[in-house]
C-alpha cells in the first residue's frame, strides 16, 4: 500500500466530501418540500377565505368590513408572493447542491480510476519481477545442470 502513496487517503477524503454533499442535497430537498407545503397552505387559506366571502355576495356588508377583508387578502397575497420567492430560492439551492454532489462524485470516480490504474501497474511490475526471478532461477538451474553433466568438455 505504501507504493500507492497518499492516494487511499485522498480517496477517503473525497468519499467524505461526496457523502457530505449528499447530505446537503437531502437537507435542501427537505427544506424545499417544506417551503412548497407552506406555500400550498397559504394558497389554500386564501382560496378558502375568498370562497367564504364570496358566499355572502347577496348579503349587505359594511364598507369598513369589505375594506379590512381586502387589506387582509392583499397581505395574504403578499405573504404568498414572498413564499413563492422562498420556493424559488430553495430550487436554486437544490440545483447548486445537485451540482456539488455531481462534482464530488466525478472527483471520487476519477480518483478511483487513478488508484485502479496504479494498482494494475504495480501488479504488472510485480509479475514482471516474479517472471524475471523465475527466468533467472531456471537459467541458474540449467547452468548448474549443464556443468554437472559427464562427457561434456569445454
Amino acid at each position: 500500500m505504501s507504493q500507492l502513496g497518499a492516494l487511499p487517503l485522498v480517496i477517503e477524503s473525497a468519499t467524505r466530501r461526496r457523502d457530505a454533499a449528499c447530505s446537503v442535497l437531502q437537507a435542501t430537498l427537505v427544506a424545499q418540500q417544506a417551503a412548497r407545503v407552506q406555500l400550498g397552505q397559504l394558497q389554500d387559506y386564501a382560496r378558502d377565505t375568498t370562497s367564504r366571502w364570496g358566499m355572502r355576495t347577496g348579503a349587505t356588508l359594511r364598507p369598513e368590513l369589505l375594506y379590512h377583508q381586502d387589506c387582509f387578502m392583499e397581505r395574504l397575497e403578499y405573504a404568498a408572493g414572498i413564499q413563492r420567492g422562498v420556493v424559488g430560492e430553495h430550487a436554486y439551492r437544490v440545483d447548486a447542491a445537485r451540482q456539488a454532489l455531481l462534482e464530488a462524485q466525478l472527483r471520487l470516480s476519477g480518483l478511483r480510476q487513478v488508484l485502479d490504474r496504479r494498482r494494475h501497474a504495480l501488479q504488472a511490475q510485480q509479475q514482471r519481477r516474479e517472471q524475471q526471478q523465475a527466468d533467472e532461477h531456471a537459467a541458474r538451474a540449467y547452468r548448474s545442470a549443464d556443468q554437472g553433466l559427464p562427457g561434456r568438455e569445454d
